[in-house]
């Protein structure tokens, strides 16, 4: 059996109330760093509404969790950043000031780093918070050292020190996010969600070969679109991506945000798994009985199997005619989506205590009742210690009376 290790470094930040998720998981060479913030170990939201002075804790706390592995920031093989944003946040600058603040622990060589993806949003979960930082890193063990392959092509847009646009750690591949930009700043398609999410596509499908991979070995895609949770936002896009996957696909997450850089519709990143011999690794898809329906024929699973990991794509509260289940109730559809992901696990033989990752993405705004009341539920269902979890508020979910998705990642014990 792995060992699973867990992180909870002494004197770190914590939630309002005690929950069952930890920091940081690693089992094997995998370490799965959950949302990290500028708060107290009392949980209170520190140096609010100063964006530079929390990326930079915000970044030295990813380096002090993976610490209590034998590893830091030099093994991160993505980032996932989310913050505030109503227009008057530079992007780019801030693109920038996370390279920066990594390199301060880190000492990577120019295009050798991690991939990363932003989201900005209106808000974060507490009022002041203005990011929050997820990471999964690649560790070493003992002599072994992990090979690392990078993807900068010349042609794409280019990032900031240390990033890459895509990463290989072993027969793992994560992309940065996606988009519609060119290399010198220019977005296609303005304003048009479907040419754009071509064009993501297409620069998805570029990276992936570079890596001797394509489409088909992606086991996770994550897309942010502009969108005003209507299906008519929804739709056109989950359609267009449709077309490049045959089913069974890829366990896939949609999620709006009105907060994209002006003229961007869409961002995309990918985690894919290809052998570096090229052989493809076994699949295994969930199988349920009269399992809940999107309102639109999907390639996409609700869940998979590759190697020892489980992949539990987006849950939400339809039912199997994809009707909302309980409008409008975020507690009750917490439990619907929460009951949902324990079903898909144990199809693969596995519990809820199995996560490694899990990501929470409700309707709400900088308010602390809402986070504290879905975190707690959601601990609810776990045994303490739990794997690392990230919570998000969003202005939007994908479909009308929809007011939580969840998202999971498990590793199989044996």
């Amino acid at each position: 059996m792995t060992e699973r290790r867990y992180a909870w470094p002494q004197g770190h930040w914590d939630w309002y109330q005690h929950l069952a998720f930890k920091h940081g998981v690693c089992v094997g060479e995998m370490a799965f760093v959950g949302g990290q913030v500028d708060k107290s170990s009392a949980g209170d939201p520190l140096h609010a509404y100063d964006l530079a002075t929390q990326t930079e804790v915000v970044v030295r706390h990813i380096h002090t969790v993976l610490r209590e592995f034998g590893g830091g920031l030099a093994d991160v093989v993505k980032l996932v950043a989310f913050y505030a944003n109503d227009g008057s946040v530079d992007e780019a600058a801030f693109l920038e000031a996370i390279g920066r603040h990594v390199l301060t622990h880190a000492d990577i060589p120019e295009g050798a780093g991690p991939a990363i993806t932003l989201v900005p949003l209106p808000c974060l979960a507490l009022p002041g918070m203005m990011v929050e930082i997820e990471a999964i890193a690649m560790l070493t063990q003992g002599e072994k050292v992990l090979q690392r392959i990078t993807d900068n092509a010349p042609g794409r847009a280019p990032l900031p020190p240390p990033f890459s646009h895509g990463v290989r750690g072993r027969d793992h591949i994560w992309t940065s996010a996606q988009g519609s930009q060119t290399r010198d700043g220019h977005i296609q398609h303005p304003d048009d969600m479907i040419m754009q999410t071509s064009v993501a596509m297409a620069h998805l499908v570029q990276i992936l070969e570079t890596f001797g991979a394509d489409l088909d070995d992606t086991v996770k895609l994550n897309t942010w679109y502009r969108g005003d949770g209507t299906r008519a936002t929804w739709e056109p896009a989950a359609d267009k991506r449709a077309t490049y996957f045959p089913a069974p696909g890829p366990a896939m997450s949609a999620l709006s945000t009105p907060n994209l850089p002006r003229h961007e519709m869409t961002r995309l990143d990918a985690w894919a798994i290809r052998g570096v011999d090229g052989s493809r690794p076994a699949r295994a898809y969930a199988v349920l009985d009269n399992p809940w329906q999107w309102p639109l024929d999907l390639p996409q699973v609700v869940g998979l199997q590759c190697g020892n990991l489980v992949f539990v794509g987006q849950q939400v509260a339809l039912d199997v005619e994809a009707h909302p289940i309980a409008s409008g109730d975020l507690m009750a559809q917490t439990r619907q989506v929460m009951t949902s992901t324990r079903t898909v696990l144990a199809s693969f033989g596995l519990t809820l205590d199995d996560m490694v990752k899990q990501n929470s993405f409700y309707l709400g705004q900088a308010d602390p009742e809402t986070i504290v009341r879905n975190q707690r539920y959601r601990s609810s269902f776990y045994t303490e210690p739990a794997g690392a979890s990230t919570g998000v508020p969003l202005p939007f979910l994908p479909l009308e009376a929809l007011m939580v998705s969840v998202e999971t990642i498990a590793m199989r014990r044996d």
